[in-house]
């Protein structure tokens, strides 16, 4: 049994504990696939252990509080340790096939899923093409993630009523993470540039990025860990509205920060390279209030950069500067702060929460804002 921190929401003992949880369940199941399916599939269990190893761990920790809020205890059975954790995996299986869409080269410090199976079939000398391969390993790969963070949850020792109890909440995350990702394929099919010469087409592609936030980060990163934790420990509407009001607004604040960051980050913490979302056109609100905000001419250079594969150190600088300059910047700041402000209100109206859990979230909702990876 863990036991939360209030003073540190997502403390090293509850990160250790987590990929403790996940590394355990992992070694069983890829010793069933090496011993009995092929050993040809080490590659995607090692691989499914490498990139499940790191990480924030915030999704089990939205998780876990949730269920703290709701059981009124900061002592997080087992149990629900190890259900928290397959959100993780989860999140991981979405990562891998992020990446293929995105053609990411890197992931946590290491070749993304798909270059490591590119470079496997290179070393081969396998036949066609590689980068066709890696596409392919990969994806099954984040499959198989997807399918086994929810024999993860269904395993994890819970009773059937508590289960069946969570199971909506569940199966919610996994409908909406698919479709945010949708989305955000839509959002990267549009020319930015032509858009946001009118009003009107600034409004309509605020909405779509609004859209992909909520559902591809804000609802699975923090809302629906939130809903599910607390439908482990028994819950009831006016709680998971809270948990709503609570988790929104600071789950599109911590995806703001995720969007600053790919384009001002520092590549050893955040894991990319710096940059890189520039490089791969990456339809944000900080990219939609560059085009809108930058003089027409800087706007058009702006574009000429945006989604260039070969965007060398000098010229990531250079978007950078067009960036600041158009006050993108400042206004992202200014509505991660405004969404964080709600998030913390949510709490200060709760009544039935407790101090320590209050406590608890509020802290662990400067850990998700305040970050620099």
């Amino acid at each position: 049994m863990v036991t939360l921190d209030v003073t540190q929401p997502v403390s090293p003992e509850f990160r250790s504990a987590v990929g403790a949880a996940i590394g355990r369940f992992l070694a069983e199941r890829s010793a069933f696939l090496r011993e009995q399916v092929a050993p040809e599939l080490a590659a995607l269990a090692d691989r499914a252990a490498a990139f499940t190893a790191g990480g924030k761990r915030l999704r089990p920790a939205f998780c876990a509080w949730g269920h703290a809020a709701c059981a009124d205890s900061l002592d997080l059975p087992d149990a629900v340790l190890a259900a928290a954790a397959s959100l993780d995996v989860l999140h991981v299986s979405a990562l891998v096939h992020d990446d293929v869409m995105d053609a990411s080269d890197t992931r946590r410090g290491l070749p993304a899923a798909h270059r490591q199976f590119e470079a496997d079939h290179r070393a081969r000398g396998g036949r066609g093409e590689p980068e066709a391969f890696g596409r392919a390993g990969a994806i099954l790969l984040g499959d198989l993630l997807l399918v086994w963070s929810a024999e993860m949850f269904e395993n994890a020792g819970l009773a059937p009523a508590t289960l069946a109890a969570a199971a909506p909440w569940l199966q919610t995350v996994r409908t909406e993470v698919t479709a945010g990702q949708y989305l955000d394929v839509l959002a990267q099919a549009v020319d930015p540039y032509t858009r946001t010469r009118t009003e009107a087409g600034v409004a309509e592609l605020e909405r779509l990025v609004s859209r992909v936030v909520t559902f591809k980060s804000a609802s699975y990163t923090v809302e629906r860990p939130l809903h599910i934790g607390a439908a482990l420990a028994g819950t009831t509407p006016e709680r998971q509205a809270t948990f709503t009001a609570y988790g929104r607004p600071l789950g599109r604040a911590f995806q703001y920060r995720d969007d600053l960051l790919g384009v001002f980050g520092d590549a050893g913490l955040t894991g990319k390279e710096s940059g890189e979302d520039l490089r791969e056109g990456k339809l944000t609100l900080l990219a939609v209030k560059t085009f809108a905000g930058a003089s027409d001419a800087a706007a058009r250079e702006f574009a000429a950069l945006f989604g260039a594969a070969d965007l060398d150190a000098e010229l990531v600088d250079r978007a950078r500067e067009i960036i600041v300059d158009s006050g993108a910047q400042a206004d992202v700041e200014a509505a991660i702060e405004r969404e964080y402000a709600a998030a913390l209100a949510a709490l200060d109206v709760a009544p039935w929460l407790g101090d320590a859990a209050r406590a608890g979230l509020a802290n662990l909702a400067t850990a998700a804002v305040r970050r620099a990876f």
